[in-house]
């Protein structure tokens, strides 16, 4: 199964945005600040993070080439599915999306993240955060400044990306470890939480988003794997900086993807 993992750079409900799209057909007033496709094998034991560059440069359906992370203003969730299924030639299962309300809700519900930190910063954004060397307790609001961040860093977005992956790799091992997979009541309760700034795709409502959560719960945190979707330098379009996609490595990622060896590229 592959899941398509948006954050969405909307403060506002995103839901309700995204519900507006999809009736008018008019632009979103946001882009994705996060894109992951998350694949999760038939037997559940084990979970690989494919991160994608907000800033690559790709061919949005029906609109040309863009950064990968327009296709939410320009079509939504749909639009952005259909982008990043054409980009690895892959099948989405399923997507969904936070807006930061959600997820500031869902690491509130859990009680707050302990993430590693192996690069200490301090957030460029609202209350300005540090973030020492090691394990930080985060609550919701230090976690989304830890996941936005790009330019505290030297290599801006690519840190950002790793740090994203660090906080995903962080939610799961809380969420197994701390048994709220082992009761998919408690799962649908923790999905209800944060559903205000959830949007997911019509055929995946909170209830198998829940089911989807209660199947991983005899996941080992040591059998997640990450990596990032290749690119091939920087440089700009029309006055924007942007990632150039290296074709023949996202090709040998896609491959990977629906044959099931994507464990050979991902990093444990």
């Amino acid at each position: 199964m592959n899941v398509l993992v948006i954050g969405s750079d909307n403060r506002a409900n995103a839901r309700d945005a995204a519900a507006h799209t999809a009736a008018t057909g008019e632009a979103m007033d946001h882009r994705s600040d996060t894109l992951m496709v998350v694949h999760v094998p038939a037997d559940r034991h084990a979970v690989y993070i494919v991160s994608i560059n907000r800033d690559l440069w790709v061919d949005i359906p029906g609109f040309g080439g863009g950064k990968i992370n327009a296709g939410l203003e320009y079509g939504g969730i749909d639009m952005t599915t259909a982008t990043v299924q054409q980009l690895l030639g892959i099948t989405i299962d399923h997507t969904l999306m936070l807006d930061f309300g959600g997820y500031k809700a869902l690491i509130d519900g859990l009680g707050g993240i302990d993430v590693n930190v192996t690069l200490p910063f301090q957030s460029t954004h609202d209350t300005g955060h540090y973030f020492g060397p090691g394990i930080n307790h985060l609550d919701g609001q230090a976690a989304m400044e830890f996941v936005r961040e790009r330019y505290a860093f030297a290599d801006g977005d690519f840190q950002r990306v790793r740090n994203q992956q660090t906080m995903l790799r962080a939610i799961l091992a809380r969420l197994t470890g701390g048994g709220y997979l082992n009761d998919v009541n408690a799962v649908r309760g923790l999905v209800d939480f944060a559903s205000c700034c959830l949007t997911v795709d019509k055929g995946f409502d909170p209830v198998q988003a829940a089911i989807l959560a209660y199947s991983l719960r005899n996941l080992d945190p040591n059998a997640i794997g990450t990596m990032t979707l290749p690119t091939a330098g920087s440089g700009f379009v029309a006055g924007q900086s942007v990632l150039f996609p290296d074709y023949g490595g996202i090709s040998a990622v896609g491959a990977a993807l629906r044959e099931g060896r994507i464990a050979e590229f991902a990093v444990p």
